[in-house]
Formats: C-alpha cells, sequence, structure tokens
C-alpha cells in the first residue's frame, strides 16, 4: 500500500506530485530544490542552496518516519557540473559513512532555475 508523505516543514509540491510516498519500510522522496517551507527561493549559491535542500529532505523523511542515517540511495542534479565539489562538501556533512549510492547529473535547466536538487531513497525505522 503507498501512503503520502506531507509536511508543512519542506515546501508544498508545485506540481502533481507528493512530498514524498512510501510503500512498506520505502521511502521515496520527490526531488527537493532550494525552496523554504514557505515556497521562497533560498538567496545565495550552490552552498546556500545545497544547505536549504537537505533541511528539506531531513523534514521530508522525518514526516515519514526516517532520517537521512537511512538513506540508501540519492540522485544529485546540478546545474552547472562546475559546482560538484561545492555541493559535495554540503552533502557530506549531512552523511554519515557508510554513505548511499549516489548519481550526480548535470542537467540543462532546474525548476525555478535553482543550482541544484536531491531526491532519495531511504529505509523507514
Amino acid at each position: 500500500m503507498k501512503d503520502v508523505i506531507q509536511t508543512p516543514d519542506a515546501p508544498a509540491a508545485i506540481g502533481p506530485y507528493s512530498q514524498a510516498v512510501t510503500f512498506g519500510n520505502l521511502v521515496v522522496t520527490s526531488g527537493q530544490i532550494p525552496l523554504t517551507p514557505a515556497g521562497d527561493v533560498v538567496a545565495g549559491g550552490i552552498t546556500e542552496q545545497t544547505e536549504q535542500v537537505m533541511a528539506n529532505l531531513r523534514a521530508v523523511l522525518a514526516a515519514a518516519g526516517t532520517d537521512l542515517d537511512r538513506v540508501v540511495k540519492t540522485t544529485v542534479f546540478l546545474a552547472d557540473m562546475a559546482e560538484f565539489a561545492a555541493m559535495n562538501a554540503v552533502y557530506e556533512a549531512h552523511f554519515q559513512a557508510p554513505y548511499p549510492a549516489r548519481s550526480t547529473v548535470q542537467v540543462a535547466r532546474l525548476p525555478r532555475d535553482v543550482r541544484v536538487e536531491i531526491e532519495v531513497l531511504a529505509e523507514r525505522h
């Protein structure tokens, strides 16, 4: 059975999708972009934007009954691969070894012209 996860502690979906869904003990988040819970794009560059994305992921995962320690796979979408090192420094500060599997790709454009979007797959406690 699939359940929808929604929390006011992360930005509301800006389209026909859920912040996350659960299926058994599996949690799949939608891509989180650097919007505040009020829906505003975070000011600053890739570092500030990645910090907000991680805060959003924490909030969505908490609402689903899990946390970043239970993440098994991430996908990172970057507007510019030249910003990989700065994004990676923030990313690494939020995860502990053993790190989740990860894919990172550069894309032509992201919603609201942000610099980064991250989605995760996690196990629920």
